[in-house]
């Protein structure tokens, strides 16, 4: 492998030197991506130096509440022939579906969704990768998106670090989140200097991408939200009504929180 600019043009973003090494070493780089514009800016900075044949990226699809044109806009923005593999949900059971069984949202603090939807998914379909090629020797760096500038949370949270629970049956598993140290402005720098744009829900108004309606979303984008996809807007006001709890933790209905009306459905309209 030739000389690498591991720094490349941005001072916060920083390659371990641990990271390196498992670089040199031909380990596994799996891209966790979302379709939101941190993933698209990482893998951007990741495809400048880790070779193509070591990368591969994962993303865990989240069916109907998932903006459309997610995987599509993936696909059209990964280095080309890079590979792609989906990480669905083991049960095939929906989120909405899981929702109403449970009778509760998730919450900050419970946030059952991320790890029944995309971590558990996401590092199943990892390890079965890593096994199937035994030329990465059992070695992975899986990076993600994650950003200190997001929450306090994650400004919290190691950059590098090894995975205990994954390093074991001969694996050597690291967990990088390569763009820690950039701020939204960055991110969005390296995906227009890179010629391309983010996924069009951006444009459209919302200010990060996860489900259509998030739990930790802001009140501006739920209303944006609705406003750009009514149909599933009427079936989360809908399920708020049939269990007796909202989608936000304010514990204000959609309705009221957004001031969007909810559509009529096709029956009621006699379409």
């Amino acid at each position: 492998m030739s000389a690498a600019p591991w720094r490349l043009d941005l001072p916060e973003f920083f390659v371990p030197p641990e990271c390196r090494e498992m670089i040199r070493a031909g380990a596994l780089v799996a891209v966790s991506h979302s379709g939101g514009k941190d993933s698209q800016a990482m893998t951007i900075l990741l495809s400048r130096f880790v070779p193509h044949g070591q990368l591969l990226f994962v993303h865990a699809p989240l069916g109907e509440v998932e903006w459309p044109g997610t995987i599509e806009h993936i696909e059209a923005t990964i280095p080309p022939g890079a590979p792609l593999i989906l990480a669905p949900v083991a049960s095939g059971k929906t989120l909405l579906e899981r929702v109403e069984a449970r009778g509760r949202w998730p919450s900050a603090g419970v946030r059952w969704c991320t790890s029944d939807f995309k971590r558990t998914p996401i590092e199943r379909e990892l390890r079965r990768y890593l096994k199937a090629h035994p030329r990465f020797g059992g070695r992975i760096v899986s990076a993600m998106g994650m950003r200190a500038a997001e929450s306090p949370a994650r400004a919290k949270r190691e950059a590098w670090n090894r995975n205990a629970r994954n390093s074991r049956a001969g694996r050597q598993w690291f967990d990088w989140l390569p763009i820690h140290g950039l701020s939204t402005a960055e991110v969005f720098r390296v995906i227009a200097g890179a010629g391309q744009t983010p996924h069009w829900a951006y444009a459209s108004g919302m200010s990060r991408l996860s489900c259509s309606f998030c739990i930790l979303a802001s009140r501006a984008d739920l209303r944006r939200a609705a406003e750009l996809r009514p149909g599933l807007y009427r079936d989360y006001a809908a399920l708020e009504r049939r269990i007796g709890h909202t989608l936000s933790p304010s514990r204000v209905p959609l309705p009221a929180l957004t001031g969007v009306p909810v559509p009529p459905s096709a029956a009621e309209t006699g379409v």
